[in-house]
């Protein structure tokens, strides 16, 4: 009856020279355990050959993969740390709603108009935009306050999906006399969700959240805005939450790019 490979010997064809007929496991004709190629090295010791290679090659893999640190890769889908994330931010949504930039000049507020900030660091980068807006449409004697807040963050480190819906979710819990909704948005990243503060028909102001997470990275963009007439044909909420995921969605492509 033929010889059957050695025990834990690879098959020819792999890199391998093929088994020396008769080298059977546990010895075989001219020494124990078997020779390969007539080079007078024991079958074993091919086979064990064989494993440290590929348990070298598997090492260098989880290497580069952060495998062997126990830290996962980010997943940060092309996304880059933006110095001013002001540029980015796509202001004609609202320019199209007649909006336009306060002139810092005559503003209340100190600083340039819209204003950057961010910072870099090995577990987290953190950027932010400020900016106070003006309608085109109010009057003369109407007091106006329109300030859209935008932040976005590369998550290094750890994966922000377990806690993402969580502090959306929270507004609906929250113990005050104001009423929030919240509603899941499709279409803009891996998820995403919008908070709406319920308005009454005497109210003079809105307040509207996005906040999205597509990958490793999260941004939000707020919407808060007052005014002392409810007649300047100031945008509701509805008109505010589409002017936001237009927005979200440029910004997002630019910090891509």
């Amino acid at each position: 009856m033929p010889q059957q490979h050695p025990y834990g010997a690879p098959p020819a064809g792999y890199g391998y020279p093929a088994a020396v007929p008769g080298a059977g496991y546990g010895g075989g004709p001219g020494g124990s355990g078997g020779t390969r190629g007539g080079k007078g090295m024991p079958s074993w010791l091919w086979a064990v050959g064989g494993a440290v290679v590929a348990s070298a090659v598997w090492a260098g893999v989880l290497a580069v993969t952060g495998g062997l640190s126990g830290e996962p890769s980010p997943d940060l889908r092309g996304y880059r740390y933006q110095s001013d994330l002001c540029r980015s931010v796509s202001w004609t949504p609202f320019e199209d709603a007649r909006f336009k930039m306060e002139d810092s000049s005559t503003s209340d507020s100190a600083g340039e108009n819209p204003e950057p900030s961010g910072h870099q660091d090995p577990a987290l980068d953190s950027m932010w935009c400020n900016a106070d807006l003006v309608s085109e449409d109010a009057g003369d004697n109407d007091y106006s306050s329109t300030l859209v807040y935008s932040k976005a963050f590369l998550h290094k480190k750890t994966d922000p999906a377990p806690e993402f819906a969580a502090r959306y979710r929270s507004y609906e819990q929250e113990q005050s006399s104001t009423d929030y909704k919240v509603e899941p948005v499709r279409g803009i990243g891996d998820e995403a969700y919008l908070v709406t503060r319920e308005e009454t028909a005497d109210s003079k102001g809105s307040y509207v959240v996005l906040g999205i997470r597509d990958g490793w990275l999260t941004y939000e963009t707020t919407w808060s805005s007052y005014s002392s007439s409810n007649t300047t044909g100031r945008p509701d909420s509805t008109e505010v939450a589409d002017m936001l995921r237009t927005s979200a969605k440029e910004t997002l492509a630019r910090m891509r790019g």
